[in-house]
């Protein structure tokens, strides 16, 4: 008798790792097995913005680099026709079912992409100092402040980076291709090696 299909994080057997003692100062972690969702469409139609709006419970983001969160789902603007939806885990079949019915007859595409691709978390005072070190952006809130978001290369690797800072310091989200992730989370890791104490 054959097993069932294991599904299988990219990054199982690394785990989530503080690497600065008690008090973390930058802390690495995994988000496996969110739902995601690619969705195209066209916000100069008013039933589809209202149509989404409805599925959602609240508007899609239309300024550039920016996220909106609408509960426990994230809205990622990734253009001006295109988003990236971020479900709860295993959430994103029953969404996709949802918009595409209400989305019936509208010029859109909805694709779920969820296996393709994983998120990381960076988190800690010391985190935009640790992904400043292979970023070209300016992380500074000032430049790149909570609720924004930016496609950008990162060690090679194309990754869509975010801000949600909590009361421990700056929290960045990075949703990375699956087959990049173990080679950008090692990246990740060799870089915060001095932020440990002696």
């Amino acid at each position: 008798m054959s097993e069932s299909p294991r599904r299988e994080s990219p990054l199982a057997g690394v785990g989530a790792q503080p690497l600065a003692g008690d008090v973390a100062t930058v802390c690495l972690a995994e988000r496996p097995f969110l739902g995601q969702l690619n969705l195209r469409g066209e916000v100069s139609s008013k039933a589809f913005v209202d149509a989404v709006t409805g599925v959602l419970g609240g508007p899609l983001p239309v300024q550039p680099n920016t996220v909106a969160v609408l509960g426990q789902v994230r809205v990622f603007w990734l253009g001006p026709d295109e988003w990236l939806i971020s479900t709860p885990r295993d959430a994103q079949s029953e969404l996709k079912i949802t918009l595409q019915a209400v989305l019936e007859g509208m010029h859109f595409a909805l694709s779920d992409v969820s296996s393709g691709q994983t998120t990381l978390v960076v988190s800690g005072p010391e985190a935009d100092a640790l992904l400043s070190k292979s970023c070209t952006l300016d992380l500074h809130p000032r430049a790149f402040a909570p609720g924004q978001c930016a496609q950008t290369l990162m060690a090679g690797s194309t990754v869509l980076l975010s801000r949600f800072d909590r009361a421990h310091g700056p929290e960045f989200e990075l949703v990375v291709r699956r087959s990049f992730a173990d080679y950008f989370w090692r990246c990740l890791a060799d870089g915060a090696q001095e932020y440990q104490p002696a």
